[in-house]
């Protein structure tokens, strides 16, 4: 009979409980506000109409079809989220957390910008989900001089809802059905 040695695990610590918590609620602010905006009856027919679901390899050649401004966008979040995931688990405060900071600032404010060139599904005008885009224009300058200021925290905080809305939530408007993201893997 062979035993295994237990390994003992470390408490989750007190800040990244809090830290993880306001990122669950910040993220999810904007989705009330989206499913808001869109109405049950609209989201329900979304969900009636969804054809089955077959999960591919992504098509990479739709995105060659698709407008410049989408293929930046694409390109600037898929860079965020790299970025953005290492910072969230890496160490604060080095040079090397500064230098990927910056470049995953820069990478974010890409895709806001890029975002509001996009209008397709909209018909040509601004959707809920550019609300998103705004608050990401307006809140990364406040995150960024929280940072200089030494207010940690507050660049912390503001930093995670950004990965975690702007990011992971968007993104999962991104696949719903009918939308580009869609299409390329499940449709």
């Amino acid at each position: 009979m062979t035993s295994t040695a237990l390994v003992p695990t470390r408490p989750v610590p007190p800040r990244l409980r809090r830290l993880i918590l306001q990122a669950a609620v910040f993220s999810l602010i904007p989705l009330a506000i989206v499913l808001v905006a869109i109405g049950p009856s609209r989201l329900a027919q979304a969900v009636a109409s969804r054809p089955a679901l077959h999960v591919r390899a992504p098509q990479l050649d739709l995105i060659l079809g698709e407008p410049l401004a989408v293929q930046m966008h694409l390109a600037a979040v898929l860079t965020a989220i790299g970025i953005g995931a290492a910072l969230l688990i890496g160490v604060k405060g080095s040079s090397l957390h500064r230098t990927l900071g910056w470049t995953w600032v820069a990478a974010m404010m890409t895709t806001a910008v890029s975002s509001l060139f996009i209008r397709i599904v909209n018909h040509g005008s601004f959707s809920y989900i550019h609300l998103l885009s705004g608050w990401t224009i307006v809140a990364l300058p406040m995150a960024v001089a929280a940072a200089r200021a030494h207010k940690v925290r507050m660049h912390a905080r503001m930093m995670t809802g950004l990965f975690t809305g702007g990011l992971i939530l968007a993104g999962l408007f991104a696949f719903l059905p009918g939308r580009l993201m869609w299409r390329m893997v499940f449709g």
